[in-house]
């Protein structure tokens, strides 16, 4: 990083004023750790970014996307993918105390930062206590760009083996809305009424996209489930 001034190079830069004070480019130029022939840290990380829609792409990246990135090898892919990853799980509530669920924005809270960025949709269950506290939460389905398929039993399956006393079910929408479609509805209608038979409350189903989320039971898309 020859033409960078030393005090102005990356990890100098972070030493001097903190991380808050470097670009997103600079700070990726750290966790690469040196160029390549021709090319400085820097500007491969400009030009990691520039591939992947900056440091927001960089999420949903995988080892793959990376790799066709030029003086982008396995290591390094696999460096970059598990940086973020790292990032990602400090969002995630520790699960020493267990989270107590009162309202959808705590189901978003607890979700959103593990699955609103995936770029296939995924459908997955929050087990509940007679509190409404987490018990775990479990993927159960893994579908392409745009669905995923889940049946009742596997919902109901899992909530029985895990002792849930109730249960939240969520998918994501890579397409970054959350808007339900109507079999996203008919489905949760099918599930609560699966539940009442189980004696396993279904209390909502939640959809995120990246960073937003919508709730069926605070949209009052369940309000008329039939009998």
């Amino acid at each position: 990083m020859k033409a960078v001034p030393p005090h102005d190079r990356p990890r100098e830069k972070l030493e001097r004023i903190g991380a808050n004070g470097l670009g997103d480019n600079e700070l990726l130029a750290i966790v690469l750790g040196q160029g390549m022939p021709r090319a400085s840290a820097l500007e491969l990380a400009n030009a990691v970014l520039a591939a992947v829609g900056g440091l927001h792409g960089l999420v949903r990246a995988t080892v793959d996307d990376l790799r066709r990135v030029r003086g982008i090898g396995p290591a390094r892919a696999c460096q970059l993918v598990a940086a973020v990853e790292a990032g990602r799980r400090t969002l995630v509530r520790g699960r020493r105390e267990r989270t107590q669920i009162l309202s959808s924005r705590d189901v978003a809270e607890l979700l959103v930062p593990q699955f609103g960025s995936k770029p296939v949709e995924q459908f997955g269950v929050v087990l509940l206590d007679t509190k409404h506290r987490v018990l775990r939460v479990s993927l159960l389905s893994v579908g392409t760009l745009d669905a995923s398929i889940v049946h009742p039993r596997e919902v109901f399956r899992e909530a029985a083996s895990g002792g849930a006393a109730a249960i939240i079910v969520f998918h994501n929408h890579p397409s970054g809305d959350p808007r339900p479609s109507p079999d996203d509805v008919a489905l949760t209608r099918r599930l609560i009424r699966a539940g009442e038979m189980m004696g396993i409350d279904v209390l909502d189903h939640v959809i995120i996209a990246e960073n937003r989320f919508h709730s069926l039971r605070d949209a009052g898309d369940l309000n008329a489930v039939n009998p």
